[in-house]
């Protein structure tokens, strides 16, 4: 199957700051591209660091209250986190402001590994680099939800022939593949019970699929055997090793 790489929604035209572009220099940027962060690049437009608005607001909030009683003596601060938030509160150019190791993704990775990359680092953009690691484009998270958009005649069409017929070298009209908004029925019955998680598995990896409903039916109960004696067609049984 081909999945939908994420250089097909980034967006190439990238507001970048260098590590000595200075504080309100940055604030001026994220507020007159309407953007919620940016990435740091070098002279090689290589990602050293990516700024967020948050980043900007630990400098007014570690600001001192004017109205606040004068205080005789504060406690270190030892927390990794609190360090940090420091840092950025005295920090006057993008490259104290940054966050690093920036978190970043090839142009020719799939929407849903860059969506897994997001979640894991619970970031809300992703610069996107070429082979040499240069900045190429960057992805949001509205970008990768636009996978979800793709019509359901479109997702049923690469079910029918990219799962069922090449990879499980089944008839066309074996299987019965109804798509609404997203969600995939897979109804019929297959020659072997041991297909049946791998159709199911297959189906959720196509782009746009939100779920996937399983009626399939089996003529065979084979889950007594091991893979090697299934002998199944096409590229199934590799993807019967990999469940």
């Amino acid at each position: 199957m081909k999945h939908s790489k994420i250089g097909s929604v980034m967006t190439s035209e990238v507001v970048t700051a260098r590590p000595d572009t200075p504080f309100k220099e940055v604030a001026r940027l994220l507020a007159e591209h309407r953007i919620s962060g940016l990435p740091v690049v070098d002279a090689d437009d290589r990602v050293v660091g990516v700024i967020s608005e948050t980043d900007l607001l630990f400098h007014e909030a570690e600001a001192p209250d004017r109205y606040a009683p004068p205080s005789r003596f504060r406690l270190p601060r030892l927390t990794p986190a609190a360090r940090t938030a420091q840092h950025k509160a005295a920090a006057r150019t993008a490259g104290e402001l940054m966050s690093k190791p920036p978190v970043c993704v090839h142009a020719d990775s799939t929407i849903a590994e860059a969506a897994r990359t997001m979640a894991r680092h619970a970031v809300e953009r992703l610069p996107v680099v070429d082979e040499e690691d240069r900045l190429v484009g960057i992805a949001t998270r509205r970008d990768l939800l636009q996978m979800f958009l793709r019509p359901d005649d479109s997702i049923r069409r690469e079910v029918v022939e990219e799962v069922l017929i090449r990879a499980l070298w089944l008839p066309s009209l074996s299987v019965k593949v109804t798509v609404t908004d997203g969600l995939v029925t897979l109804e019929g019955q297959l020659e072997r019970l041991s297909e049946i998680p791998i159709a199911v598995h297959m189906t959720r990896q196509v782009d746009g699929v939100v779920a996937v409903v399983d009626k399939l039916t089996y003529r065979t109960d084979d889950s007594h055997l091991r893979p090697s004696e299934q002998a199944l067609r096409g590229v199934a049984d590799d993807w019967l090793r990999k469940l």
